[in-house]
């Protein structure tokens, strides 16, 4: 069977002939870029730069030898632009500070400042304030936040939906040509079009914004989502009313070649509780979420992709009523998050998109032998009818040993040939 439809039937929670495999179809699924080059290294490909296809998190691109060596079933399809706002074109080799030749877009510089610090700049422009910095000793960019002083007679919604407007000619050219090209793979096509982020607070510091007006900073955000209500209300509804016009247009250009749309990376779990009540979910955010998906279901065939870290038990009810297909990262070392009680109360409802091994203590700290006997436990479990698409719990970190990201690679292949 072609991955697209082993994929597919997945999301039907029918029982396909071997569990689907994720690996970088999305900037939560990814791998990163120090790890990828392991990779290679591993199986005795050519030694090449690897491309950043997302200089955040700093995720490596899992090229097409990869691909077949993993088995990996999904493949993604971003936007033009990355999540500081920069183009991804024009390629350039860059040095990082752990001594790995990249590809990255042309408009960042690697160069440290005196001492051994990145930056990022929104939209590549040196002549603004940077948005993000890589201290010395990390793997990663982190967001700088510039929150301006609020004066509350003058905050108004426009502010945060700055970045958020009609998509253009250009861009739907762009991503009708990525799709196309994807779907010739024969692999399942997952999207990430954007604008459908209601307060992902990755999103809000406004990494790509050159002056960003509005609530920028992430505990003010949190502030605001209990303090300032119906200003958030009017955010989320405005946002999405750009959206669904912006799918209308999508949808026309490259109707089921798509797959799965990543819809929204908002958190609402910590390790051991949530980040707010269900009531305030389900006033602030699942009225706005299900007009959204309601949209993509009523007028396409495209499955709805939610990520959200943490503790999130209580939360999964409303989820579904939210309209969410697919729950990542499945983070089954969260208190509560346990894999046969998931499957067991939400496995008809929902297709667990990860949570094939835990990446906070198993997948960099324990032996091979630990993480193929977990990956084969959680197979075995979240497996079963469908409904499952292997993928570690969130992206695979610099400091994982490339013997354990194998025995999780072979485990996976081990199961699905039993």
């Amino acid at each position: 069977m072609y991955s697209k439809e082993i994929l597919q039937q997945t999301l039907s929670h029918k029982n396909p002939d071997r569990i689907p495999v994720d690996f970088g179809a999305t900037s939560v699924t990814g791998i990163h870029c120090k790890v990828v080059n392991e990779l290679r290294d591993y199986y005795g490909l050519p030694l090449k730069p690897v491309k950043i296809i997302e200089p955040y998190q700093m995720l490596g691109e899992i090229d097409d030898e990869l691909l077949d060596i993993m088995g990996i079933d999904a493949i993604p399809v971003f936007g033009p632009n990355d999540l500081f706002g920069v183009v991804q074109s024009g390629f350039k080799e860059q040095m990082t500070p752990w001594g790995q030749t990249i590809l990255i877009a042309e408009k960042y510089d690697f160069t440290p400042d005196s001492l051994g610090n990145i930056y990022a700049y929104p939209e590549g422009d040196k002549k603004f304030a940077p948005s993000g910095i890589m201290p010395s000793s990390c793997y990663f960019f982190n967001a700088i936040e510039r929150q301006s002083e609020i004066d509350e007679s003058t905050l108004t919604a426009e502010d945060n939906l700055e970045e958020f407007g009609t998509i253009l000619d250009d861009d739907l050219n762009y991503f009708e040509n990525a799709v196309n090209k994807a779907a010739l793979t024969g692999k399942s096509v997952v999207a990430s079009f954007g604008g459908t982020a209601l307060g992902d607070v990755a999103l809000i510091p406004g990494m790509n914004l050159k002056i960003p007006k509005g609530i920028r900073g992430v505990e003010e955000w949190y502030i605001t989502t209990m303090l300032r209500q119906d200003f958030i209300h009017e955010i989320f509804d405005r946002q999405i009313t750009i959206a669904i016009e912006n799918y209308k247009k999508l949808w026309q250009r490259v109707g089921n070649k798509v797959d799965v749309v990543y819809l929204c990376g908002a958190d609402f779990g910590t390790q051991n509780s949530q980040f707010c009540s269900t009531e305030t979910f389900n006033d602030l955010w699942l009225p706005h979420y299900r007009r959204m998906t309601d949209w993509i279901h009523q007028n396409t065939t495209w499955k709805v992709f939610k990520h959200s870290c943490g503790a999130i038990l209580p939360l999964l009810p409303s989820m579904i009523e939210a309209g969410f297909d697919i729950i990542n990262p499945v983070q089954i070392n969260a208190k509560d998050m346990d894999s046969k009680l998931l499957k067991s109360e939400f496995g008809s409802d929902l297709t667990f998109w990860g949570g094939g091994v835990d990446t906070q203590i198993i997948l960099p700290s324990a032996k091979p032998a630990e993480v193929r006997d977990q990956v084969l436990r959680q197979c075995e479990i979240l497996g079963t009818n469908g409904g499952f698409v292997f993928s570690s719990v969130h992206n695979i970190q610099a400091n994982v040993p490339v013997e354990n990201v194998i025995s999780m690679i072979n485990a996976v292949h081990e199961f699905n040939r039993d």
